[in-house]
């Protein structure tokens, strides 16, 4: 307990002193879901870590203050101190996804609009906001963020990935990470890795090559750690290349991320992924034999709720030693030390309550959800001018619900809601300024819309973890149900859409032929029964707390769009999957009846202004390249425009991506006035796998393309 030695010095001379006991606790956990009069005495105190109590506080109509839910941690911890033999406090975890999730904290864009803002630097003011207020209560791991890539959108989790692109999901993972870093948690990212299949399948077997892992796939995590410094990473469910399950797998957990990488964290299973090596993938006998397997491979702590009968039973029947016991247990120990658990285990319940979602927090929601939104389509109605518009109508299932999307946005039991946080319709009512807002169900959208001067459609999906979809056709009349009561936590139990979108599109865009679709969703949807009927098409994704009000000041013109996609637009399901950063083909990319073209290419977002980027040049650097650029908004209006940066090759030793974002950057530039900025480019951008897996410099032609999109990059610049 000296707090002059350093972490690793005291945690090697507590585990010195622990039995085996006290070590295969600290490598369990548990989860409960009712934190009632009998929850202290159901709660076994030795376990070294707990997803958090407040998550399950939240019941019967009535909200827990985050103070309450602080308390309540306190006391958890100080139990766990008091029965521990050697007072080790555990680790409570949680989701941050897009928000703290233990409670009504503050809530941002889910992850795929947060990737649409191109912009790092806001990413990381709102993951500050999100490691803060998960610190507040005493929630030390943070499992976030999700940095797989989605390269077929049908996956159900697409919605909290940061899109198809690894550079850009990078960035993000890396602001989300340090975020929850520098404000004393340990971030995870996961799904380490690759965790869903052909057809957006969750959680199925990887196809993927070692080569297109390591090309793709883990370059994300690997950014994670070694920029954003994260400690903690969760493995996936699915098995990999090399016929091993990810949680069971020394390639994996141990040959790359801590023999290559240098990863010196913990890592997690996800909740029941120590079972499935058993379950699912049947490789092992029984649970203690899949508890020992995991542990060899690199595994250090059993998530969600593991008993610790099990890792016992693995001890007494010589499933291993205490030699291997010992090598998690330590890292656990560090982790706590480093977190200073054992020196300041308390959190201030009332700080908590003056930190969560205070203005300036609800300031940063409200830019982030601005810069996230995704102009698609747009023939001139938009902004909406309100010398014109007398009549506005709202319809849709997407219209009077709170704009946060339910995957991962509240406490178990209980939708996130807040008193200040409107639905859509319930800002445009409060903010109408004279303005008549008529609304009704879809089915009176025939006697409604008419009369109005501009109609507005909120869409909704049934998506997210478990939901994974055959189509991508905006859903009708489909229930949505969670199998087991785990999946209850990002908040799926039930999803429900009562009324044929498609066809209430079509309807209003009939009776009214000023429509303006507003889609709510989290991954691309099939626009080809609808798209032209309508003068309109925003993106919104779920923009968070600050979404309505983002909505609405963009629909009116207060705030110019400027979002880009995340992912490359499908015409529909028939062309996935589908990513701008494929390989050559030896003959064509098309189908009989396509050109195998998307509808809206990656990086792509339109504005009510327009842009042009003109004299681009290139500066050989210490650290690699620079591109210098002039920015011209020719148009009436201030906004902003996202320069992207892309790669070709040629004559390299493999084949190599048609294309690759290697930077961008998201500009602010005042209307009728030019800017010139300058875009580092990295050096290692020119690096890959040879024939042999070896990584380095082996030569070819690079060639820079500068652009608006991954398909419009008019200027090509040859790096020398």
């Amino acid at each position: 307990m000296n707090s002059k030695n350093n972490a690793s010095e005291r945690a090697k001379a507590l585990l010195a002193e622990l039995s085996v006991e006290e070590k295969l606790h600290q490598l369990s956990a548990q989860m409960i879901f009712d934190i009632d009069e009998n929850y202290e005495n159901r709660r076994d105190h030795l376990c070294g870590s707990y997803r958090n109590p407040g998550h399950f506080m939240h019941r019967d109509g009535k909200i827990s203050t985050p103070g309450e839910v602080a308390r309540r941690i306190n006391r958890d911890v100080e139990i766990s101190m008091e029965k521990q033999p050697h007072s080790i406090p555990p680790l409570e975890h949680g989701e941050t996804l897009h928000g703290a999730q233990w409670g009504m904290a503050s809530i941002f864009p889910q992850p795929i609009g947060l990737a649409s803002t191109f912009n790092p630097e806001l990413v990381k003011e709102a993951a500050d906001v999100i490691g803060k207020e998960t610190a507040a209560v005493g929630v030390r791991q943070a499992l976030a963020p999700v940095v797989n890539l989605s390269r077929d959108v049908r996956w159900g989790r697409t919605i909290e990935t940061f899109g198809e692109d690894p550079k850009l999901a990078s960035d993000m993972g890396v602001a989300m990470t340090k975020g929850l870093e520098e404000n004393g948690v340990i971030a995870t990212p996961k799904h380490f890795v690759d965790n869903y299949a052909d057809g957006g399948r969750d959680s199925n077997y990887s196809t993927h090559s070692e080569r297109e892992l390591r090309e793709v796939y883990l370059k994300p995590f690997e950014a994670c750690f070694k920029e954003g410094h994260a400690h903690g990473v969760m493995a996936s469910y699915n098995s990999i290349f090399n016929g091993l399950p990810a949680h069971a797998n020394p390639w994996l957990l141990t040959k790359v991320l801590r023999d290559e990488w240098g990863f010196d964290g913990i890592v997690v299973s996800d909740y029941g992924g120590v079972n499935g090596v058993e379950g699912a993938h049947k490789i092992a006998a029984d649970l203690p034999e899949a508890f020992a397997l995991c542990i060899k491979s690199g595994l250090d702590v059993t998530l969600s709720d593991f008993k610790y009968e099990v890792a016992k039973e693995a001890w007494d029947r010589g499933l291993l030693t205490e030699e291997e016991i010992d090598i998690p247990v330590l890292r656990i120990l560090k982790r706590k030390f480093e977190l200073g658990l054992f020196d300041d285990p308390f959190v201030d319940p009332d700080k908590a309550d003056s930190l969560v979602r205070c203005d300036k927090h609800k300031a940063i929601a409200l830019k982030i959800a601005k810069e996230s939104l995704v102009l698609l389509e747009n023939d001139g109605i938009l902004p909406l001018d309100k010398s014109k518009i007398k009549k506005l109508g709202i319809f849709g299932p997407g219209a009077n619900v709170l704009p946060t999307g339910r995957n991962y946005s509240g406490p178990f039991a209980h939708l996130w809601e807040a008193p200040d946080v409107l639905t859509p319709l319930e800002y445009f009512r409060k903010n109408a300024e004279g303005i008549e807002i008529i609304s009704g169900d879809d089915k009176d959208i025939p006697s409604l819309a008419p009369g109005c001067d501009a109609v507005l459609y909120f869409t909704t999906v049934v998506e997210g973890e478990g939901l994974d979809r055959s189509d991508l056709k905006l859903p009708a009349y489909r229930t949505a149900t969670s199998k087991d009561e785990s999946a209850k936590i990002v908040d799926k139990a039930t999803l429900t859409v009562e009324v044929d979108q498609e066809a209430s599109i079509l309807a209003l865009s009939a009776a009214n032929s000023n429509t303006i679709v507003v889609l709510m969703n989290g991954a691309p949807v099939d626009m080809t029964a609808w798209k032209s009927n309508c003068r309109a098409i925003l993106e919104a994704w779920y923009p968070g707390e600050g979404g309505s009000q983002a909505i609405s000041d963009t629909l009116w013109g207060n705030y110019n769009p400027g979002g880009k996609l995340p992912v490359s637009w499908p015409k529909h399901a028939g062309q996935l999957p589908l990513f701008y950063a494929c390989k050559p083909s030896g003959r064509g990319y098309g189908y009989e009846n396509n050109d195998g073209k998307p509808l809206y290419p990656f990086g792509y977002g339109i504005s009510y202004t327009t842009f042009e980027i003109k004299n681009p040049e290139l500066t050989k650097t210490a650290d690699g390249w620079e591109v210098t650029v002039d920015i011209e908004n020719t148009g009436d209006r201030s906004g902003d425009e996202v320069v992207q940066i892309y790669m070709k090759t040629k004559n390299t030793k493999v084949v190599r991506p048609l294309k690759e974002l290697v930077a961008y950057k998201r500009v602010s530039v005042n209307k009728k006035e030019k800017t010139r900025i300058s875009i580092p480019v990295s050096e290692n951008v020119t690096f890959y796998y040879d024939a042999d897996m070896v990584y380095g410099n082996h030569g070819g032609e690079f060639t820079l393309l500068v652009g608006t999109s991954a398909e419009n990059t008019p200027f090509e610049l040859p790096l020398k």
